[in-house]
């Protein structure tokens, strides 16, 4: 089965070629970084208009790197949501025009799903698996115990940890993409710094905003008191208790219910610091990172997300797939 996907739920205009759920064809992403650096982080209007531009050339070029014609295609998926609605309409519709224009079947998947089966691309699933992910709008610890089969064991009551990087990197002036920068500064310096505790007790929930307000309150009262800030050190103390936060609870996930695999899913998986805490500290089971390019939002992990929701609920959708800002993972 060969599937044409699409991804455009945020800043990177996506499309991609797969087949059978695991091989690559192409993967085209045409990125809107250097379009928003100047205004500190996405702009939702000027993110639309930049898909608009882009989205027909990005199609284009992912079948030609495919090497493949439209009349080969047997599916679409596109992303649904979560993500910025005016982003997410972009790419529906013209998922839905190119599915109509050649009477293919096109089904609407959910983004965090996509990140999920980004995994598959480099390990097959195997169940029951706990997956973590880790993006610039979700933190939530997921149960599978099978194909499109989805438990949340738990959630961020506030900020995603994407997102909480994204503002101490913006509290000390790093610039936008902030998650990057701290996890390479963090590499550079040592946790000095006190950082309060953030565990929510038993609960497999995550809470972020007061490790945000506490760095916030930090810097401030150094800049009060005229004394140096170390950036290096806070990144180093700041990324250390995120990461074991979110390692630890995974860890108790994986033993309570007996996980075969640990799988991370989101931008965040890219965090090297996080990938060395998980390697520290998850033995005794299967972990499976996704390579580099698959970490970030792109078509082909919503192309496996695609495949596998149609060959578990051989389901379709009509013309009227729209996009959503907010959606569940099992809607």
């Amino acid at each position: 089965m060969i599937v044409l996907s699409v991804e455009s739920s945020c800043d990177e205009t996506s499309v991609s070629i797969s087949k059978d759920g695991k091989t690559i064809l192409s993967n085209i992403v045409l990125s809107q970084i250097d379009v928003h650096k100047t205004y500190g982080g996405v702009v939702p209007e000027i993110a639309s208009r930049e898909h608009v531009k882009g989205i027909t050339l990005v199609f284009e070029e992912a079948l030609q790197a495919a090497n493949i014609t439209k009349d080969e295609v047997d599916l679409i998926a596109v992303t649904k949501g979560p993500g910025l609605i005016g982003s997410l309409l972009i790419g529906v519709n013209a998922a839905k025009a190119f599915a109509l224009a050649n009477d293919i079947p096109i089904v609407g998947v959910h983004h965090i799903a996509g990140h999920i089966y980004a995994n598959h691309i480099t390990k097959d699933l195997v169940f029951p698996l706990v997956c973590l992910v880790v993006s610039g709008g979700h933190t939530e610890l997921i149960l599978m115990k099978d194909h499109y089969d989805f438990q949340k064991l738990g959630e961020t009551y506030d900020d995603a940890v994407g997102e909480a990087y994204d503002k101490v990197a913006r509290t000390v002036g790093l610039g936008y993409p902030g998650g990057p920068i701290v996890d390479q500064l963090a590499h550079q310096g040592e946790a000095t710094y006190p950082m309060p505790n953030i565990d929510q007790k038993d609960s497999y929930d995550f809470s972020f905003s007061g490790l945000k307000s506490h760095i916030i309150n930090l810097v401030h009262n150094i800049h009060q008191r005229n004394e140096t800030l170390n950036v290096e050190n806070l990144c180093a103390s700041f990324q250390e208790v995120v990461s074991d936060v979110l390692v630890r609870k995974s860890v108790k996930a994986i033993k309570e219910f007996d996980a075969k695999m640990f799988i991370v899913a989101g931008g965040v998986a890219a965090n090297k610091g996080l990938r060395e805490k998980i390697d520290k500290e998850i033995h005794d089971v299967e972990v499976v990172v996704p390579n580099f390019e698959y970490c970030t939002d792109n078509a082909a992990m919503i192309g496996i997300a695609g495949y596998f929701q149609y060959m578990t609920s051989k389901k379709t959708d009509d013309m009227t797939l729209n996009g959503f800002s907010r959606v569940k993972l099992m809607e």
